[in-house]
C-alpha cells in the first residue's frame, strides 16, 4: 500500500465579495482534488487544540498524528530539527526572525524577503555585538532564523513553559507594543531585540537596501521558543517509512522528529514562486522508494498574509495541476493506495493570520467507500458527517491497518 498526503498550507478560508462569495477553494479550478472527492470522500479536522497556538507547528504535528497537546514545545526546536541543531537538555531555541517595524507597527514579517545572505551577514554583526556566550544566532533560509540558548544544569536558561511570545506574521500591519514577549526570561529577549535595531539601523546590508528601495531588516523578532519535544518514530507507530517534500524548516523539522527523510527539491521556495512542477514529479518518483510520501505547499498560506485572494486561487490551482494530478494518477497506476488532501489551519484573508478551526479533508483510495460528494471545499465539508475533533487521530483513521 502507498500513500500520498497533500498539504496546502492555510488554504481553508471564508467566503470573499471578491470572489461572489466564494472561498478561495470553491473559486479555484481544482479538478484533480475534486476528482479525489469524488472517489472517496470529504471530511473536516481540527488540529489545532485549546490553548495552543494557531500555527503550522501545532497544525502539522496535529495532521501527521500525534497530540500536540502532549507533545509540542514550541516552533523553534523543531525548525533547529531541520537543520540538524543538536539542543542539549537545557539548552532552548527561539525562532528569529528578520522584520520591518515602523512607528512600532509590523510592516512586513520578511523584511522584504532579505536574501539568505543578507541575513546572514546580518546576524553575524548581532553576534559581534552581543557579549553572552550563552547565545548563539543561527542563519537559516532568508528571514527565518534562529537563536540558540546553551543553557546548563548550573547555569539553566531563565525561560519557561510560561514565557509568552506571538508570531509576526500574526501582526501584519499591526501595532506591536502589546506583543512583545513577556513572562520568565522575556527582559533578555525584549533586549536582544532593542540591541538589534541599533545593530541594524546603519549596516551595510539596509544601506544597500534603502538604495534599491527595498525594505530594511529593523531588527529580529524572537518568538516560538522551546526544547525539543520527544516523538515517536512514525515507522513504530505504523510500520511504515515516510519522506517529506517541503521548502519549510518546520516541516523539514517535524519530519526529521519522526524518523522521515526529507526530499529536497530545486526551485522550492516556500513562496508564491515555488516550482510546483519539480514538486510533483519529485513526490512521484518518490512513491517508488517510500510507503508514506507527503507533500507540503506554503503558498496558499503566504498569500493569506500578504491578503492577496488571487494569488491564493492561482496556488490552489497550480497544486491541483501539478501535484495532486500526478500524484493521483501515478498511485492508481501501481497498486494498492490512499490519498489525502488537507490543509494544517485555516488562514484566512481578512485577518492575514493563522486561526483555529475546521479544515476540509478528502481522501480516496483502497477501502475508502465513496460519501457522494463532488467538490473538495469548505462548504462541503460542512456538511460531512466524516470529522476529527481532535486531528491527530486522522493518521489512525488514514493508514490502512
Amino acid at each position: 500500500m502507498k500513500y500520498a498526503i497533500v498539504i496546502p498550507d492555510g488554504c481553508a478560508d471564508e467566503p470573499q465579495p471578491s470572489l461572489q462569495d466564494r472561498t478561495p477553494l470553491q473559486a479555484a479550478r481544482t479538478p484533480a482534488m475534486d476528482a479525489v472527492a469524488q472517489a472517496g470522500v470529504v471530511g473536516r479536522a481540527n488540529h489545532v487544540p485549546e490553548p495552543l497556538p494557531a500555527g503550522s507547528e501545532t497544525a502539522n504535528m496535529s495532521l501527521l498524528g500525534y497530540d500536540p497537546l502532549k507533545h509540542f514545545t514550541g516552533r523553534a526546536p523543531i525548525e533547529a530539527a531541520a537543520q540538524g541543531i543538536h539542543l542539549a537538555a537545557e539548552d532552548w531555541a527561539v525562532r528569529c526572525n528578520l522584520v520591518t517595524i515602523q512607528d512600532q507597527v509590523m510592516r512586513d514579517f520578511t523584511a522584504g524577503h532579505v536574501s539568505t545572505e543578507e541575513a546572514a551577514q546580518l546576524l553575524r554583526s548581532l553576534q559581534e555585538a552581543v557579549d553572552l556566550p550563552q547565545v548563539e544566532f543561527r542563519p537559516g533560509v532568508s528571514y527565518r532564523n534562529l537563536m540558540l540558548y546553551r543553557g546548563s544544569a548550573e547555569q539553566p536558561a531563565p525561560f519557561s513553559a510560561d514565557t509568552r511570545t506571538t508570531a509576526p506574521h500574526d501582526l501584519t500591519d499591526q501595532e506591536v507594543v502589546d506583543h512583545y514577549p513577556r513572562g520568565p526570561g522575556s527582559d533578555l529577549l525584549v533586549r536582544l531585540m532593542q540591541q538589534s535595531v541599533e545593530v541594524f539601523r546603519d549596516h551595510p546590508v539596509n544601506q544597500q537596501r534603502r538604495a534599491a528601495g527595498k525594505p530594511v531588516a529593523t531588527n529580529v523578532w524572537l518568538w516560538g521558543l522551546g526544547q525539543t519535544p520527544q516523538l515517536e518514530p512514525f515507522a513504530n507507530r505504523f510500520g511504515l517509512q515516510g519522506a517529506m517534500i517541503t521548502a519549510v524548516d518546520l516541516l523539514r523539522g517535524l519530519a526529521r522528529l519522526i524518523g522521515w527523510q526529507v526530499i529536497e527539491v530545486p526551485g522550492a521556495t516556500g513562496y508564491l514562486d515555488t516550482d510546483y512542477a519539480a514538486k510533483g514529479r519529485y513526490a512521484v518518483e518518490a512513491l517508488e522508494r517510500f510507503d508514506v510520501v507527503c507533500v507540503h505547499i506554503e503558498a496558499p498560506d503566504e498569500a493569506s498574509h500578504e491578503g492577496n485572494v488571487q494569488a491564493k486561487v492561482e496556488s490552489l490551482e497550480q497544486i491541483d495541476r501539478h501535484i495532486v494530478a500526478p500524484l493521483y494518477e501515478a498511485l492508481k497506476a501501481q497498486g494498492e493506495f490512499r490519498i489525502l488532501v488537507t490543509p494544517d489551519h485555516p488562514t484566512p484573508l481578512r485577518t492575514k493570520m493563522h486561526s483555529r478551526g475546521w479544515v476540509p479533508l478528502a481522501a480516496a483510495g483502497t477501502g475508502i467507500a465513496p460519501d457522494q460528494s463532488t467538490r473538495y471545499d469548505e462548504p462541503t465539508a460542512e456538511q460531512a458527517p466524516l470529522e476529527f475533533p481532535e486531528g491527530w487521530a486522522m493518521m489512525d483513521w488514514f493508514i490502512a491497518k
